[in-house]
């Protein structure tokens, strides 16, 4: 497959793993997958991500051959996943443009990194999730207000902490160890800390 640099499912020198590339249909506004693959190399020179990874090295948990992925995830809404033991995937049907390839891996970066410092860190455990979910999208970008005006959210005036609580709540309403109820007491619960908690930067980019 062009752009892999290796057989399907195998990962490549920069250590980026393709799945099998999807039927695209003619009305979709994704990415081709041959290009969303050569993006998320090209993303591995952002300077945000090298530093993550840097960071990460230095904590002892160095990004192993394979650990990210680029895949048709069939989850609509969904751009990226990390998992402990599956790294970090990037859903190429839901990608568009570069920016949202780096974006992406930032985020899922913050949960890595998060996953390696943190002592006994659970993901079954609501507010274990809800920190991570919350300093994610504080730390990566996701919640710029160039994208909530895309988005369709239109206030601007403390439109960035809504949204990182917004998204926390999207991503807890997926566990399924979280009800509703228990996703929205870990937020509240664990908001002051973890947002505020901008390791391994010095401040929130």
């Amino acid at each position: 497959m062009a752009g892999t640099g290796g057989r399907a499912g195998e990962p490549d020198a920069t250590g980026v793993e393709a799945a099998s590339a999807p039927e695209r249909s003619q009305a979709s506004r994704c990415m081709p997958f041959e290009d969303c693959v050569a993006g998320i190399k090209s993303a591995l020179k952002d300077p945000t991500v090298r530093f993550l990874r840097e960071r990460m090295e230095k904590a002892g948990c160095p990004m192993p051959p394979g650990m990210i992925t680029a895949k048709n995830c069939g989850t609509a809404d969904k751009s990226g996943s990390y998992g402990s033991t599956v790294g970090i995937t990037v859903c190429c049907e839901e990608i568009r443009y570069q920016d949202e390839i780096s974006q992406v891996l930032i985020h899922e970066l913050v949960h890595a990194y998060d996953d390696c410092v943190v002592k006994n860190m659970d993901w079954k455990n609501c507010a274990h999730h809800a920190c991570s979910e919350i300093r994610a999208n504080h730390l990566s970008g996701d919640c710029h207000y160039k994208r909530e005006l895309l988005r369709g959210f239109m206030k601007m005036r403390g439109h960035e902490q809504e949204c990182v609580k917004r998204r926390a709540l999207m991503s807890l309403r997926n566990n399924p160890h979280c009800s509703e109820t228990a996703a929205k007491d870990a937020v509240e619960a664990v908001w002051s800390i973890c947002y505020n908690d901008t390791r391994p930067f010095d401040r929130a980019p």
